[in-house]
C-alpha cells in the first residue's frame, strides 16, 4: 500500500456522504433545453416556458469562481 493513499473510516465515509447528500439539497441547476433557460431550484422541475426537457446537475459538482 502506498504511503499517499488514504481511506476513510467507516464513520467518516457516513459523515462525508451525508455532507453530500445535504449540499445536493436545494442546490439542483436546471437548464431548459427548449428555451435554454437556467435557474437553481430544489430538484428537477418544468420550465416556466412549459417544457420538461430539463437537465439538471447538482451545483456542489462546480467549484466556486
Amino acid at each position: 500500500m502506498a504511503e499517499d493513499t488514504f481511506y476513510l473510516s467507516e464513520d467518516d465515509r457516513r459523515a462525508w456522504r451525508s455532507r453530500l447528500a445535504e449540499a445536493s439539497r436545494n442546490n439542483v441547476l436546471c437548464h431548459c433545453r427548449q428555451c435554454d433557460r437556467e435557474w437553481v431550484a430544489s430538484g428537477p422541475e418544468a420550465c416556466t416556458c412549459g417544457s420538461r426537457q430539463i437537465e439538471w446537475l447538482n451545483c456542489w459538482q462546480f467549484p466556486d469562481g
